[in-house]
């Protein structure tokens, strides 16, 4: 395991304080529920979280929020992507909670799914005057299912040929920073008998395909940074995939840093029973969301 870049700027006074916040502070965020961030004819839609308050002139960095549920279930709105949002908007962010097409039996989804979470980010940028956001700074979060998109939505450029005909292809899909909490990194590994319900077929049957939908692949030192945060209690998905994952950023010269959660299992959000991530996590997105506060906490 390799550390890099730590998080000890993060923790200035008014950081802390802002921690300590309750999520219960409605009055501190305002939601916006089922935006038709894909257009009026998808049933996917959006929820966007943003402070309730904005100094003038002020541009808040952006995040996507992405769900898990084994590519074929879960909601924008369970318990672990309001826990995020809420925590985003009361930091000064604001996330936007997508809803994404699901895979059902005979119905893969791959890569209609990936299209649908970097079209969220173009939509992002697209309305970036609205929602006085800053464009230039824009950053991806999910868990499990969603950890795999999210690492996918942050290491594949056009080069890749998995950026989305559209909408919005004026806007970039790129983000400059990115988090997968205990995301699947490397289909080639993974166990035949759990195959992704999102792809077509199996590992035996076309093993490029599985290739080519993990994150493992495209390493590359021009990644934007990635934390990585995993359990050790999990069953769901190994702490093998992170490590994997780990590994490849190493061995690309990739901006990277992974933290196993001891004893955490599998779907945490960012304030577990085992240990309170916020000030990792949000001290991440800080760093490289909003250079300004970073170059105050470093000083602090």
């Amino acid at each position: 395991m390799q550390i890099r870049q730590p998080l000890s700027w993060c923790m200035g006074p008014m950081f802390v304080a802002l921690l300590a916040a309750p999520l219960s502070a409605a009055n501190k965020v305002n939601i916006e529920k089922d935006i038709a961030y894909l257009g009026p004819d998808r049933q996917e839609k959006g929820d966007l979280y943003r402070p309730a308050t904005q100094a003038n002139g002020e541009r808040f960095p952006a995040v996507l929020i992405i769900h898990g549920g084994g590519w074929s279930g879960g909601d924008k709105g369970a318990g672990r992507e309001i826990n995020i949002g809420t925590n985003l908007a009361l930091n000064g962010y604001v996330g936007l909670s997508i809803n994404y097409v699901l895979a059902a039996k005979d119905h893969p989804t791959w890569p209609q799914n990936l299209y649908d979470c970097k079209t969220a980010v173009r939509w992002l940028r697209k309305n970036a005057q609205r929602l006085s956001l800053d464009p230039g700074h824009i950053g991806v979060i999910g868990g499990s299912a969603g950890g795999h998109l999210a690492a996918m939505v942050a290491m594949t450029g056009p080069e890749a040929g998995l950026d989305p005909p559209g909408p919005y292809a004026e806007c970039s899909c790129r983000v400059q920073a990115a988090v997968d909490l205990y995301g699947p990194a490397d289909l080639m590994c993974w166990p035949e008998r759990g195959a992704p319900s999102m792809l077509p077929a199996s590992r035996a049957a076309k093993p490029e395909l599985c290739r080519m939908a993990s994150p493992t692949t495209y390493a590359d030192k021009r990644n934007p940074p990635l934390l990585i945060l995993h359990g050790t209690a999990d069953k769901t998905v190994p702490v093998e995939q992170s490590q994997m994952l780990a590994e490849a950023l190493k061995k690309a010269g990739a901006a990277y840093e992974l933290i196993l959660v001891a004893g955490a299992p599998h779907s945490f959000h960012l304030q577990p029973t085992q240990r309170d991530l916020r000030p990792i996590v949000l001290g991440f997105f800080n760093r490289y969301l909003k250079p300004s506060v970073a170059g105050k906490a470093k000083g602090s």
